[in-house]
């Protein structure tokens, strides 16, 4: 009994708290109420007209987002479960996690993507969301292009998904130099030149009776280091081939071999024409780390100079950590026509390596997907040869390629020229549900105020935050941005946005983010 009276108490002054916070938060609503009347008596007649409208939108969109949530539940890996409901798309098992646990939550491709193909409840298909006007969208669209913080050279496009077709445009064929941008078109090339399942294998083989060639093919995402335990997916790793490569010279009785490693799977120079820079290493066919000097993954860092040697030294030591002695030092060579293979490691698939190019605009990986194009192609896997390759894939795709120069696969040269109508088109392939082997183009798309080059913009823009997906591209003058976004009434629409001879980094890229939260603000009809 004493229990139960302890346990009425509680509950009685539970309930006394309950209606207290419930006065004070009446109280607290009427004096805010009384002072927005106020505020609306002093507007303008045609002010409350818009703010009328933008209320009403307002309250249906609160209402639609607390039904979903209180349908799907809160927080599901990083992303809200009605929201992947929603955006499902065709196989359903798209997008890249990098990690077991994210350190922060960041949705991954499919939440802010409507169904690419399949039907939602309550539509009548893909194309069921009211299409945006071009009249709409150029009344939304074209004062910001004004933007003052924006360079001489400002171009946009942006096409409906579902139809297929321009809905705004301004300088839309101009070429321009899209910085970091170009790296949708060396995934798109990659993609469908390759395929997203295609893995680079990194070999050692018997030259000779006691000699090893360590073989490189391009992996750039090829580590040294000891296994990340909170990694869903590991990269191939030259611990785990030194381990079976002593395992399988244990078998042959060898304790001491020499070491030669063979990175002739690129040709030409492996210097980028930008020349020495922390953004990107040599380009080389057998690296480790992307030649890093430090324990970063990504970004600027100091590089190896000779990073196929480095990597080679790295396999000796590990070697002889399992018994193996290295005669000498590992010296270049190029493998036998027809070696013994003694073991293997592979790539993460092609899409893996897109999608993290793309979220954290990788120049190693870029540069290594373009030669990979290339040497699926036949071409020369050359700064020249992956270029060709390219430009090649992309017109097998029917893309407008007027003006289009690939100097590069990562962006980092000026050369490079495309136009925005280019990169729009590339995502619109992408979002294409006939094209699944490009859907990694889109899933790996940096998410606004998340993930990637993305994480640490849109903070203060809600109707862009979590909806707009997008590439970046920055160089010194020149600002650019792509993505996708899905508008306020529900339709997919791909972007590109362009500009160059800014002198204010920062605001232009305000002023870009600005466009793509504008059109995912905007029904715009």
């Amino acid at each position: 009994m004493p229990e139960t009276r302890t346990w009425q108490v509680r509950w009685r002054s539970a309930q006394r708290s309950a209606r207290a916070a419930t006065r004070a938060a009446v109280r607290t609503a009427r004096g805010a109420a009384d002072a927005a009347r106020q505020t609306w008596q002093a507007t303008p007649r045609h002010t409350q007209q818009t703010w009328r409208l933008t209320a009403v939108s307002a309250a249906t969109g609160l209402a639609v987002a607390i039904v979903a949530v209180a349908a799907a539940g809160p927080w599901d890996s990083g992303q809200r479960t009605a929201e992947r409901t929603e955006a499902a798309v065709v196989d359903g098992a798209s997008g890249e996690h990098h990690a077991a646990v994210p350190a922060r939550p960041a949705p991954s491709a499919p939440p802010v993507l409507p169904a690419l193909g399949v039907p939602t409840a309550g539509t009548a298909g893909r194309g069921a969301a009211p299409a945006p006007t071009d009249a709409g969208l150029a009344d939304a669209l074209a004062p910001l292009l004004k933007d003052p913080a924006l360079g001489s050279l400002r171009t946009a496009s942006v096409l409906d998904v579902a139809a297929r077709r321009q809905v705004f445009g301004a300088g839309q064929d101009k070429a321009a130099t899209p910085a970091s941008t170009v790296k949708l078109a060396t995934a798109v090339a990659a993609l469908a030149t390759r395929g997203p399942d295609h893995r680079i294998d990194t070999t050692a083989v018997l030259a000779g009776k006691d000699r090893v060639v360590l073989v490189g093919g391009g992996d750039p995402t090829l580590t040294a280091r000891a296994p990340r335990p909170d990694a869903a997916e590991q990269p191939a790793s030259l611990r785990a081939l030194a381990e079976a490569t002593a395992r399988a010279l244990h078998r042959r009785h060898l304790t001491t071999v020499g070491l030669d490693y063979d990175a002739s799977a690129y040709a030409g120079p492996v210097q980028h024409p930008i020349g020495p820079n922390e953004n990107i290493a040599p380009v080389t066919a057998l690296m480790t780390d992307e030649a890093r000097l430090d324990d970063s993954d990504h970004g600027p860092a100091p590089r190896e100079t000779d990073p196929a040697y480095a990597a080679a030294r790295t396999f000796a030591d590990l070697l002889h950590e399992d018994g193996i002695t290295v005669d000498g030092a590992p010296a270049a060579a190029k493998a036998p026509a027809k070696p013994e293979r003694l073991a293997a490691v592979h790539s993460l698939p092609l899409s893996a390596l897109v999608e993290r190019m793309l979220t954290n605009s990788d120049n190693d990986i870029a540069e290594a997907l373009a030669r990979q194009t290339a040497l699926g192609a036949g071409r020369p896997a050359s700064f020249s040869g992956a270029a060709a390759a390219v430009r090649a894939a992309l017109a097998r795709q029917h893309l407008p390629l007027a003006g289009a120069v690939f100097a590069d696969g990562s962006g980092l040269d000026r050369a490079d020229k495309v136009s925005a109508g280019l990169l729009a088109h590339l995502l619109l392939q992408a979002s294409d549900p006939g094209q699944p082997a490009l859907r990694p183009v889109v899933t790996g798309l940096p998410v606004a105020a998340f993930t990637g080059t993305l994480s640490n913009r849109y903070t203060g823009q809600s109707a862009g935050a979590g909806a707009v997906r997008a590439k970046t591209g920055t160089l010194t003058g020149v600002n650019t941005l792509a993505g996708t976004v899905v508008d306020a009434d529900g339709r997919l629409l791909v972007f590109s946005f362009m500009t160059s001879g800014t002198t204010d980094p920062q605001g232009a890229q305000k002023a870009l983010d600005n466009l793509a939260s504008t059109v995912a603000n905007c029904g715009c009809r």
